[in-house]
C-alpha cells in the first residue's frame, strides 16, 4: 500500500485548487449582488489604496493579461469608477485610480464581500497567510533558478 508522502505536490495542487475555486465561487456570490466581477473586485482591490498605480502593475495584481486589463479598465473608465492620469513622475506612463464613484463603490462591495467571508480565527487567518505567502516565495525563488 504506497504511503503518502509530505512532498507529494499533486495532493498540495489539488487542496489549493480546491480552496481557490470554493473561495472564488462564494467571492463571485457576493460580488454578483453588487454588480461586479471578480477581475474588477482585483483592479479596485488594488486601487482603493489611493496612490495610483500603473496599467503592469495593475494587471501583476490581478491576474490578467494587458490587453485583458485594458478592456476591464476602459469599462471601469466608462461606469465612472476609474480614471487615468499622466504620472507626474514618468509622463511617459498612464496611473489609473479611483474616481470618487469608485471609492463609493469600492466600499459598498468590500463591505458585501467582508459580510460574506466566513471567518477563520485571527490565528488561523494570519497562519494560513503566512504558508501561502512562504510557499509562493518558494515557487517564485525554484522558477528563478
Amino acid at each position: 500500500m504506497p504511503t503518502s508522502s509530505p512532498r507529494q505536490p499533486r495532493d498540495l495542487v489539488q487542496l489549493l485548487t480546491r480552496a481557490e475555486r470554493l473561495a472564488a465561487r462564494r467571492l463571485q456570490a457576493a460580488l454578483d449582488e453588487e454588480g461586479c466581477s471578480l477581475d474588477a473586485w482585483r483592479v479596485l482591490a488594488l486601487l482603493s489604496d489611493g496612490q495610483g498605480h500603473h496599467m503592469t502593475a495593475i494587471a501583476e495584481a490581478a491576474f490578467l493579461p494587458p490587453p485583458t486589463l485594458t478592456k476591464l479598465v476602459d469599462q471601469l473608465v466608462d461606469q465612472n469608477l476609474v480614471h487615468r492620469r499622466v504620472d507626474p513622475l514618468d509622463r511617459r506612463r498612464i496611473l489609473a485610480h479611483l474616481t470618487p464613484r469608485g471609492q463609493e463603490y469600492w466600499r459598498r462591495v468590500d463591505r458585501a464581500v467582508r459580510d460574506d467571508w466566513p471567518a477563520l480565527g485571527d490565528s488561523d487567518d494570519e497562519l494560513l497567510r503566512s504558508l501561502l505567502d512562504r510557499l509562493a516565495a518558494t515557487l517564485d525563488s525554484a522558477t528563478r533558478v
